[in-house]
């Protein structure tokens, strides 16, 4: 039978043949992103090998023109204008692929375990203060954006690799009720908190995974000095992704290299009560590794201190040694901070429930030290030095801010010693007459040592008079 040429004609207008884009791209280029402002930025992704891909920006109007490699890669610098938009992105190798609803404004990476994990719904049985009002009253106007590689669908995912992967499951969200309910509520809050204050989008990155330990998110390269097993990663050592090195810096760190970011977010150490002794050197080492693949030595890094938790026993110490290696990192990282959660813990609840504290803290630190904004007090006080005199021990601290509170009443937490290494519990005050803080017990009448907060469960007893707790200190190294 023969087909009539009008036939034909009349097919193809009813069932017209739809050219298809060859352009692939990573999975954090896609629709409702944000894009770090007033940078250079690269776009990549994939085309049909020695084909012409011309992308069109709508900030600035400009055209950016190259050509995909042999194995079909492609990548272009473009720069970025000031916060704003929405705006579009045309990408095209003859046929388009746009872009939309992209906001240029500031881009925050977020990573750790479950306390960076929990979202702002909670978990099963495990409540967030203050979620379900904000979840409620989310507005999709307000520009705040989330890339969530943990969850899709309010369904949990778990990604893990041997080899460093280029892209990963995750989307971008807008912020509605939805979207908010499965983002981790620390990155969030701190979301919300500098997008309040700054004026401008804010787009925050999650990856992170529950019960992880930190040798999981560092590189090959950064963990192979502290010669750990990887035979893992060969293929022939059992898989926990939990634990395994280097597995979800390929899959959940890797991929986002090439997104230029403002800074990064960290709130992890939990898994990593077991071997405090080398984590401030584990942590150093992945920040540093970070800069340099992101193509940036100076980029903040801000973290969070372990909360209170029983672990072994609420008067045992292994998380004391962990919160001590966090303050030694922070003193080794450059242009880094740490927020202090010694006020918020829970002793039989590992994810504190004060979450809005812990994101406020963090955005304080990015105010005050990345963004430059002046008048208020971001650092926690920490342990400077101690003087002995008079039977008392005075300590000295940093970041006091307008001196160290309450007055005229006695401080729990503080333990002394003498020659013979015995710790008794002491008393502790801020003299009224010094204004300095003075420890003593008069069973220690030649002290040299003093702890505070050194338990795997400690209650907060001194702030400055902005409301940030002294972090626990020792000052001896027995």
């Amino acid at each position: 039978m023969k087909i009539s040429k009008n036939i034909l004609l009349s097919l193809a207008i009813l069932f017209p043949v739809v050219a298809r884009a060859t352009i692939k791209l990573p999975s954090m280029l896609a629709d409702n992103m944000v894009l770090q402002q007033q940078s250079r930025i690269r776009l990549w992704g994939t085309a049909k090998a020695g084909t012409r891909v011309t992308l069109f920006t709508s900030w600035d109007k400009r055209t950016y023109s190259t050509k995909s490699d042999p194995e079909g890669r492609w990548e272009v610098a473009v720069r970025t204008s000031a916060a704003g938009g929405p705006y579009t992105i045309r990408i095209s190798d003859g046929t388009p692929l746009i872009l939309q609803n992209i906001m240029l404004g500031e881009v925050w990476f977020c990573s750790g375990q479950s306390n960076m994990e929990m979202p702002m719904r909670g978990f099963d049985r495990q409540p967030l203060k203050g979620g379900n009002d904000l979840i409620i009253r989310a507005k999709a106007s307000t520009p705040i954006r989330m890339f969530v590689s943990d969850s899709m669908d309010g369904k949990w995912i778990r990604q893990w690799s041997r080899t460093p992967q280029e892209t990963c499951e995750g989307q971008w969200l807008t912020n509605t009720s939805g979207n908010v309910a499965v983002t981790s509520a620390v990155a969030y809050y701190f979301a919300r908190y500098i997008q309040d204050v700054l004026e401008v989008p804010v787009g925050i990155i999650i990856s992170t995974l529950g019960g992880s330990k930190i040798e999981a998110w560092m590189s090959r390269e950064a963990l192979a000095p502290f010669h750990k097993d990887l035979s893992v990663l060969d293929g022939t050592g059992d898989v926990n992704i939990h634990s395994a090195p280097c597995g979800l810096f390929n899959a959940k760190v890797n991929p986002f290299t090439g997104m230029t970011v403002r800074g990064f977010l960290w709130y992890q150490g939990e898994s990593n009560i077991g071997n405090a002794a080398e984590y401030a050197d584990l942590q150093t080492a992945m920040v540093r590794d970070w800069r340099k693949r992101w193509g940036d030595d100076n980029l903040p890094f801000y973290f969070v201190e372990i909360a209170p938790y029983r672990y072994e026993g609420v008067d045992k110490t292994s998380s004391a040694y962990l919160r001590e290696a966090q303050q030694k990192a922070y003193h080794q990282i450059p242009n880094s901070g740490i927020v202090t959660t010694l006020d918020i813990g829970w002793p039989v609840f590992i994810h504190p429930v004060e979450k809005a504290q812990v994101g406020q803290r963090l955005a304080w630190w990015a105010l005050g030290q990345t963004y430059g904004r002046k008048g208020f007090e971001y650092k926690p006080p920490m342990y400077q030095s101690m003087e002995i005199k008079d039977g008392k021990i005075y300590i000295n601290a940093e970041n006091m801010g307008n001196g160290l509170c309450p007055m005229w009443t006695s401080l729990k937490g503080f333990e002394i010693a003498g020659e013979d290494r015995h710790f008794y519990p002491a008393f502790a005050e801020i003299e009224e007459r010094t204004c300095r803080l003075a420890v003593s017990n008069v069973k220690v009448p030649h002290p040299v040592a003093v702890r505070y907060a050194w338990r795997n469960c400690p209650e907060a007893s001194v702030f400055n008079i902005q409301g940030l707790p002294l972090m626990p200190f020792r000052t001896d190294q027995w």
